[in-house]
Formats: C-alpha cells, structure tokens, sequence
C-alpha cells in the first residue's frame, strides 16, 4: 500500500532543481469566447515598458479555457483607443471582444495603463479603467486587467492577481538545497520565502495571504512554522515528539490543524495560534492526516487508513465523532475543500496510478481530473474554477493545472532542463502584492 503520510515519504525522495516556471496549454475547450487583446501603445517619449501587457492577459484569458485570445498577427488593425476602432474589422475576423489599451508616464518611473473593454457585435463600449504602476509591478498590473476583463465578460470573479506557493528541489544527498518559494499564479516572478538543506514540506496560505505555516526539519526533526511573506520573519509552533505535520489554517485564521504523533498515533490537533493551547480532534489506533477546514470553519476532513486503506473522512471542529466520505476505490487522500464547500479536490487511486479528483459532496459523486502516474497534492483556486498540483511521469515532476470541468489542461514547466517542483498550494484573494 502506498504511504499516504507524504511528508514522511517525501523524506526517501533524491529529486534535482526547478527554476522559473511558464505555462503551456496542453488541452484545449472547444466553444471559447474569442477576444482580440490588441497590443497597448505607448505614449512617451524614450523606449516604452519592457512587458508587453496585452500578452500578459491574453495568456492568463487562454489559460481559463473560457477565452480563445485571436493571434496579433491576424489583426487587421492596432487601435489604442475608442476613436481609432472600426468594428467592422473585427466583426469580420469573428470577434466577440476586443481590448484596447495604452501605457502613458506618470511620473519619475511611473506608469498609467489605460484599457478599454468592447463588445463587437453591440458595437459598445463596457468599460475602461485607468491604472497606475510601476515598472516593477507591469505584470501584476496586467494581472488585475486579466481579473476584471474575466469578471465583466463571465459574471465570476478571476484568480489571475492570485500566487502560488510550492517546494522545489535542487541536488540530492548532502549536496540537497531544497525552498519553499511563492510565484504569480503563471508561475512567474518567483521568490524564495526559505532555503533549508533539509527536507521542507506541506506549504499553508493563511486567510489574510501574509503568512505561510510550514514543516522543516532545520533541526533534524520535524517542527512547524509560521512565516510572514514579506517580512521574512518566522516562529515555531509546533515541535513535539514524534511527527508534526500537515498544517492546515482554520478560515479564521486563528488556528491551525495539525497532525500530531506525541501521544504516540498520528492524530489530527487544533492549535490556537493566540493562546498556543492544542485540542485533540481524533482518537482512534489508525494513522489520521492531512486535515483540510470547510470553508465555513465548522468541518474538518482529513485521511485515515482506519477503514483498513487510506480514505477521507470529517468530524466536526468542535469535537466529535468522525464519519467517512469517500467510499469509491480503495485509495482516496489529501482532500481539501472548494472555496464554497461544495466540493472536495482529493487524489484517488486508479489501477496503478494516482489521478486528482473533483467529489460533489452533495451526489458524492467522483469525476477524475488528470491522467498522470502519479499526481497529488492538489489545490483550488481561490474562485474554484480551477485545480493545481503536482505530478511525476517517466521520472519527471512539476506541476500541473485543470479546469474543474477536465477539459482545459495546462502544465507548468521550468525555463531549465531537468528538476522538481511539488506540493503546491493557491493562495487566497487577499494575497498582498
């Protein structure tokens, strides 16, 4: 039976570095919106920004799989702005949208992006908004765009602004350099919060997006902590006998969920962050992990082989007793809630390989998201539209991101051979900049 204990297994794995991540579309959606995203202009004097914003969105819009960007290089015109549009053009070439914008100074390194949002067929205007940046914040800049042109044209709130946050790799054996680093939700601008030469494990976004909890092994022991993003600053909250695991922050933020062995089992524990005072959730001779808090903080699942093989189960967070959840195939694990908890994202096992699945709590009913051998640690998005985790085939790891319908599908690779990228993890919407 394979562990299901992952920060324990992870313990055995030699895996080499993983640098800078891009997005490649792997799959696809037939029946996607078309929009023409027409290349800003710059109005200044000098060279202009060295991003090319339009791009920018164009990717993140195609990487939704609810929009189908048309290529620059078929536009019959390059309008930046209302008075330069003739509709006709796009009608022609199909479009449904059209975005145009441009980039004015402001300032001793300052930007003002202006963009304007068409429906072509209606020939109107929807909105236009002006933005001030900077140089360094171009790209986050054309990440809110991307956020409020998926918003107006889908009635749903984007992820694009959003981070992740993952574990990369780099050597093996005492030559082993192992960060826990956060990137945009593209994978790009990444940043290393921690560099440890020792194992690093089971990354945590707080509610509020300015902390990570996480488990090191600084001290040749398993110990959690907590670490402000921008700050760099950190604490230890857990190190007790035994394995200190899996953190899991409660909505509030004034908790974490812990899996915790000092009493000897493996048993799931509620820390108050303020206090520092631990609830025992769990009691039970079987292995419990990898909790996981309903949106509404009232629920917690988590795995547990008490079943006689690894599946999901919840009890209640005020104490309780625990019931199961899963019950189809022999192996369903690491299980985490959909932001409006209607939904559990989890790894189960098929034949010989470990897929990521979408389970309807209501139906319970299981779809399957990804074809890999071995795929886990998935993670929602923080509007649910999509899933992203990570996978290993043919001796290769990274990541990986689907729609929660299966039938868009992008992978997230490095910008240098080889390498490991693992456990990632989508932050809230209140992640700082």
């Amino acid at each position: 039976m394979r562990k299901f204990i992952v920060f324990v297994a992870m313990l055995l794995q030699a895996v080499q570095g993983f640098a800078a991540l891009t997005i490649e579309i792997t799959e696809g959606v037939e029946g996607a919106l078309p929009i023409a995203l027409v290349p800003f202009g710059w109005q200044g004097s000098g060279a202009g920004p060295d991003e090319d914003i339009a791009a920018i969105v164009a990717r993140d819009l195609a990487g939704s799989g609810r929009f189908k960007p048309m290529p620059v290089a078929d536009m019959l015109a390059r309008p930046t702005s209302d008075t330069e549009v003739e509709f006709r053009d796009w009608k022609v070439l199909g479009m449904e949208n059209l975005v145009v914008g441009r980039v004015l100074p402001n300032g001793s390194g300052g930007y003002l992006v202006r963009f304007q949002l068409f429906d072509v067929f209606r020939g109107a205007q929807l909105a236009s908004h002006t933005i001030p940046t900077t140089q360094a914040d171009l790209r986050a800049t054309a990440h809110q765009i991307a956020d409020f042109i998926y918003q107006q044209l889908t009635g749903e709130r984007g992820a694009f602004a959003t981070r992740i946050a993952y574990i990369v790799s780099q050597g093996s054996g005492t030559e082993q350099r192992i960060t826990l680093q956060i990137a945009d939700a593209d994978g790009q601008r990444p940043q290393t919060i921690v560099t440890s030469d020792t194992p690093l494990m089971s990354p945590a976004w707080s509610p509020d997006g300015r902390r990570l909890a996480y488990v090191s092994f600084d001290n040749g022991k398993p110990a959690i902590y907590v670490q402000e993003v921008f700050t760099g600053k950190r604490y230890q909250v857990a190190s007790y006998k035994g394995i200190n695991g899996a953190p899991a922050w409660s909505p509030d933020g004034r908790q974490l969920a812990l899996t915790l062995s000092k009493d000897g089992n493996p048993e799931i524990y509620l820390l108050n962050l303020g206090s520092r005072s631990l609830r025992r959730l769990t009691n039970h001779y079987a292995i419990d992990t990898e909790p996981a808090w309903s949106p509404d903080g009232r629920t917690i699942v988590f795995t547990s082989d008490r079943g006689g093989k690894p599946q999901i189960y919840q009890v209640p967070a005020s104490g309780g007793r625990a019931s199961r959840v899963t019950f189809e195939g022999s192996y369903n694990a690491r299980a985490s809630y959909s932001p409006d908890g209607r939904y559990l994202t989890l790894v189960t096992q098929q034949g010989r390989d470990y897929r990521i699945g979408v389970l309807e709590l209501a139906s319970r009913r299981l779809q399957l998201l990804s074809d890999g051998q071995l795929d886990e640690s998935p993670s929602f998005a923080p509007n649910g539209s999509m899933v992203i985790y990570a996978t290993s085939k043919g001796g290769r790891h990274g990541l990986a991101v689907v729609s929660v319908d299966g039938r868009m599908r992008q992978r997230i690779v490095s910008q240098e051979r080889g390498g490991a990228v693992r456990e990632p993890v989508w932050s809230p919407y209140t992640s700082a900049k």
